[in-house]
């Protein structure tokens, strides 16, 4: 499959602007034959906390404002990622020509939860390009979110992000830890204002890396080559879960 991270200026409260840039690149990586494009948190919006956009129309279900999108998923058959704010929730969305899938983004960074209230559930969204576990932001931190979806049985890993610039070495190591503990190909997208997005293998090589500039990258990703890896290192047959629960570490199948 050929992936694309749609690393896009992300300006606050400017919908209708954010919105013409990220079409443009999202029909450019159509042209490369790009047909999982992920986009980066909230990328409509950004983190705009002026009340009257909170409780627009266009900011809740259907979500009307990605209706450009539903028209390129039918036309391109294409998967987009990203994610777009409810109310109270920033919802990292699966969105293909079937269906959009949505969950809530699992950790709320500082000031972010005096406007956004954590989500209280976590599984891969089942796509017509696989099932897809997907993160945003802060939750890159946390290894129980990604192990959590590769338990059940996510194919790929998709990061939304508007990670910043001065901690842009964290963000390519944890991207990289990700995919090699979980075995499965990761798409990182961050948004232009921070850069790095990534494209990473399953055996954690990256194949594809943004520098600062708003653009696309592409790579192709191999699923079969995942299953590949996890039989010549079986980190997931060779896990000892009876231990990890004695020990306290370890709640339902984590």
């Amino acid at each position: 499959m050929r992936a694309a991270c749609l690393q896009l200026f992300v300006k606050p409260c400017q919908p209708d602007d954010n919105l013409r840039r990220a079409l443009a690149l999202a029909r450019a990586a159509l042209a490369e034959g790009a047909q999982i494009l992920v986009f980066p948190e909230l990328f409509l919006t950004g983190f705009c906390y002026e009340p009257a956009p909170q409780s627009a129309a266009h900011d809740l279900p259907p979500y009307p404002r990605l209706d450009p999108l539903r028209a390129m998923a039918e036309e391109h058959n294409c998967l987009f990622v990203g994610s777009v704010r409810t109310r109270r929730e920033n919802l990292g969305f699966c969105l293909d020509r079937s269906s959009l899938e949505l969950r809530a983004k699992i950790h709320p960074f500082k000031e972010e939860r005096k406007h956004f209230d954590g989500g209280n559930y976590i599984t891969p969204a089942n796509t017509l390009w696989g099932r897809v576990g997907t993160m945003i932001c802060y939750d890159l931190r946390f290894p129980e979110v990604a192990r959590i979806l590769a338990l059940q049985g996510a194919d790929i890993l998709a990061t939304v992000a508007q990670f910043p610039a001065l901690r842009l070495d964290q963000w390519r190591t944890l991207v990289c830890a990700r995919a090699i503990e979980n075995q499965m190909p990761h798409l990182a997208c961050n948004w232009a204002n921070g850069g790095g997005s990534l494209i990473v293998s399953a055996r954690g090589r990256v194949q594809a890396e943004a520098g600062a500039e708003e653009t696309a990258i592409i790579a192709d990703i191999d699923i079969s080559d995942r299953d590949l890896f996890r039989r010549e290192i079986p980190c997931f047959a060779d896990r000892r879960p009876e231990i990890y629960r004695m020990c306290g570490l370890e709640r339902s199948n984590l």
